[in-house]
């Protein structure tokens, strides 16, 4: 996970969101959990892409598994160690959510900076292996 936060916060400087912007630490956040998430269920590694919209108005974040089963937001109890990610993921992103992918499923989660992000057709790719 170290390696996904890392390649994280270099892209978000490479597009112009400083590593002191509350935004880079929510995405950084955010890349923790879904990469976490995606490597503990399913034993596998994860492909971890961010796209960011035009005019820096927001980030769009993919982690792509090779499991095909639908994640299932859990609601973690007290002393708990496990079971809060998509409910931290829910509360700190605009949007999220998951669609299939040719093998496979991607989570993907929107955050954004200023104005609605752009449709993802419009958003620039950066991808990395987790």
């Amino acid at each position: 996970m170290g390696r996904a936060r890392k390649w994280a916060r270099s892209r978000l400087a490479g597009s112009g969101i400083g590593d002191d912007e509350p935004l880079a630490e929510t995405l950084v956040l955010l890349i923790s959990e879904l990469v976490t998430n995606a490597v503990v269920h399913t034993g596998c590694p994860a492909v971890l892409r961010m796209l960011f919209a035009a005019e820096g108005r927001g980030v769009r974040v993919e982690v792509a598994d090779a499991s095909d089963c639908p994640p299932r937001p859990r609601h973690a109890e007290g002393d708990d160690t496990n079971g809060r990610g998509l409910e931290l993921v829910d509360g700190l992103a605009d949007r999220w959510g998951w669609q299939p992918e040719a093998v496979g499923k991607s989570i993907w989660c929107e955050v954004d900076r200023v104005a609605p992000v752009s449709p993802v057709s419009s958003l620039s790719p950066h991808r990395v292996r987790c």
